[in-house]
């Protein structure tokens, strides 16, 4: 499922929630979705982390 999906679906799921509770299986697809959109989170962070350059005053980079 494509990210913004993924999100669209978790409030979804949060307004429904709010208004008229949720059965088992939406609770169930509400864990999933948001055990998706963690790991998804934490790859695209990492991935940020991973490409940062630190450069010092003598120009030299260092990873």
């Amino acid at each position: 499922m494509e990210f913004e999906k993924v999100v669209d679906r978790i409030n979804e799921l949060a307004r429904k929630h709010k208004s008229v509770g949720l059965t088992d299986e939406e609770t169930a697809e509400r864990a999933e979705l948001r055990k998706r959109y963690l790991e998804n989170f934490r790859n695209n962070f990492r991935q940020q982390l991973d490409n940062i350059e630190i450069v010092d005053d003598e120009d030299s980079v260092k990873h």
